[in-house]
């Protein structure tokens, strides 16, 4: 934590032996900054190779670009440094240069499906051997855990992979790099690591240890993303946003399963191209609004760290999302009724399709959420 970026990855791969790492990094920090030069300056004969390109949401042919580039560099170690997508991609292409994948079709096998009764089903048995690092420089949090996410572009379904060797051995929260980010993508990402914490604290499937880290985490979130956006120079209040980030994900990584937010968060990005953290944004307080119905005794927590300046914790985590000037509604991101069932049948095959507290187990149940949202 604090520790300048390129230090950390030099100290990191000498101590691991590793003597050829492959960074891959967003478009943005490699043209429009110095900051990934100085990485690949610190590291020096142990750069591999640095590639970049990996389309939101992490399409199946940009990751296997990437990994081709890596297998041809002869990765020891593999480092993302950029948002979401670089951190799933660089964990899927350790994986598949593990299982020799070649060609898109050859995805098919190694990802997790759920079966018509909502099993979910994780056919990896091996996992991969060239290690991830994650430098993130965005709040999604999805370099804390095992599970990464590709979209099929031929079905437009982001769908994940997932063993327990494919978690980055390190975790690098740099909050200086971060400055680059754009305003909007850090505060949608950290609401989206909001919405970690708020549906551990709804989970009817959640326990004190998940709940104390989820409230932590939130009281964080609540304090530092509105500082930096006050000033985006606050390091201190950035820091408390990636701190926030790394415990929202925690209880995720210990087995708390989230809810419909995340479910349909996955398939409004993967299908309908929102970006990641929109998707929180607009989902997360409708489906607290929803779940209230069935039952809003696990919501108190929730109002309580968002201040009881509301009735409900839909509506105080509605005002705290608007504060930060993020959408609100489904027709702001540009998904309209036309796309319902399609979001609504996709829902019910993610991994928390089945997981909500308020249970889901039609397509009707999410098309409900979904015209909350509109």
């Amino acid at each position: 934590m604090g520790m300048p970026a390129a230090d950390a990855l030099l100290d990191q791969a000498q101590a691991m032996g590793c003597k050829k790492v492959f960074l891959l990094t967003s478009t943005t920090l490699r043209e429009k900054t110095d900051e990934i030069a100085k990485i690949e300056k610190a590291l020096g004969s142990r750069h591999a190779g640095t590639h970049s390109g990996i389309a939101p949401h992490a399409p199946r042919a940009d990751v296997l670009e990437a990994a081709n580039a890596a297998r041809d560099a002869g990765a020891d170690l593999i480092v993302s440094v950029g948002g979401g997508s670089a951190t799933d991609a660089a964990k899927i292409i350790s994986l598949l240069i593990k299982h020799d994948v070649r060609t898109v079709e050859d995805f098919e096998p190694l990802r997790t499906y759920v079966t018509d009764d909502g099993q979910v089903i994780n056919p990896i048995t091996v996992g991969p051997d060239i290690p991830v690092i994650c430098v993130p420089t965005t709040l999604s949090g999805g370099e804390f855990n095992a599970l990464s996410g590709s979209t099929d572009e031929v079905t437009q379904h982001k769908q994940g992979y997932e063993h327990r060797n494919m978690a980055p051995v390190m975790v690098v929260l740099d909050p200086a790099i971060t400055v680059h980010t754009p305003e909007w993508l850090w505060l949608s990402t950290g609401v989206r690591s909001v919405d970690h914490a708020v549906e551990t604290l709804s989970s009817d499937k959640s326990n004190d240890f998940a709940d104390g880290l989820a409230e932590s985490a939130l009281k964080l979130l609540v304090e530092g993303l509105p500082r930096v956006k006050a000033d985006p120079n606050d390091l201190e209040g950035r820091l408390k946003c990636q701190v926030g980030a790394w415990q929202s994900m925690i209880s995720i990584i210990g087995g708390v399963p989230m809810g419909a937010s995340h479910a349909i968060g996955h398939i409004l990005g993967g299908t309908c191209d929102v970006p990641h953290g929109y998707c929180s944004c607009v989902m997360a307080p409708y489906v607290l609004q929803w779940n209230a119905e069935y039952d809003d005794s696990r919501q108190k927590r929730t109002l309580a760290v968002l201040g009881n300046t509301h009735p409900t914790a839909a509506e105080a985590l509605d005002a705290f999302i608007r504060g930060l000037g993020m959408p609100r509604t489904l027709s702001e991101v540009g998904v309209d009724e036309s796309r319902f069932q399609q979001v609504s049948e996709y829902t019910l095959l993610d991994i928390w399709g089945r997981t909500n507290p308020r249970p889901i187990s039609t397509a009707a149940d999410v098309m409900q959420i979904l015209r909350l949202a509109a």
